[in-house]
C-alpha cells in the first residue's frame, strides 16, 4: 500500500526562497493598491480593475503556497493514484502530457488575455504575460518532471533556473504594476494642473 508522504512545512528555506516569498507579498499588495486606484477612477467592473485584483489575490496564494509546499501535496497526491490506478511505471509519458498542455494552456492563455485586454495599456498586458509565466512554471513544477527539476535546479550566473524564472514572472509583473501606478499618477497630475488654468 502506498501512503501519502507530505507533511506541512517550509517549503524553501533558502534566502532565494524567501526572496521569492517577500516578492509574491509586494506584488501582491502593489497590484491590490493598483486595482484600489483603478476602481475608484474607471468603476469596480473595469476590465483593468478586475486583472489587476486577480493578479493580487493569485499573488497572494501563490507566496503562501511558495513556502507552505502545497505543490509536494499535490504532486504526492498523484503519485499515490499512480501506484493506485497501476500506471505509475508510465508516469513518464503522464508528466510529458501535462508539461506539453500546460505549455499550451499557457500560450492560449496569454492570447486570450490580451485579446480580452486589447484596449488595456502595455503595462497591464506586460503583468498578464508574466502573470501566466508565474502559472506556467508553478504547473510544470508541479508535474515533477526530473528533466525539469534538474533543469531548473541548474545555475547560471550563480543562480538557479527555478528563482531566474519565478522571480522573473514575478518580478515582470511588479514592474508593470509600478508602471501603471505611475502613469496614472503623471495623468492625475496633468489633469490637476488643467483644471487650475
Amino acid at each position: 500500500m502506498t501512503s501519502f508522504n507530505w507533511t506541512p512545512g517550509i517549503g524553501d528555506p533558502t534566502i532565494g526562497g524567501w526572496l521569492t516569498v517577500a516578492l509574491y507579498l509586494v506584488a501582491s499588495l502593489s497590484c491590490w493598491r493598483l486595482a484600489r486606484r483603478l476602481g475608484s477612477a474607471d468603476g469596480y467592473w473595469s476590465r483593468e480593475y478586475r486583472a489587476w485584483r486577480s493578479i493580487s489575490a493569485l499573488f497572494l496564494a501563490l507566496g503562501l503556497n511558495k513556502q507552505l509546499d502545497l505543490q509536494t501535496a499535490f504532486t504526492e497526491a498523484g503519485r499515490v493514484i499512480a501506484h493506485i490506478q497501476g500506471w505509475y511505471a508510465q508516469r513518464e509519458l503522464v508528466q510529458i502530457a501535462f508539461i506539453a498542455s500546460t505549455a499550451l494552456t499557457c500560450v492560449v492563455a496569454v492570447a486570450i488575455l490580451l485579446i480580452w485586454a486589447r484596449q488595456a495599456p502595455t503595462s497591464t498586458w506586460a503583468a498578464l504575460i508574466g502573470t501566466t509565466l508565474v502559472l506556467g512554471y508553478v504547473m510544470i513544477r508541479a508535474a515533477s518532471f526530473h528533466h525539469m527539476d534538474r533543469f531548473i535546479g541548474q545555475r547560471i550566473l550563480g543562480l538557479r533556473w527555478n528563482w531566474i524564472l519565478e522571480i522573473g514572472g514575478i518580478g515582470l509583473v511588479l514592474l508593470a504594476s509600478r508602471w501603471r501606478q505611475l502613469r496614472l499618477t503623471n495623468c492625475t497630475s496633468r489633469l490637476t494642473e488643467r483644471q487650475k488654468n
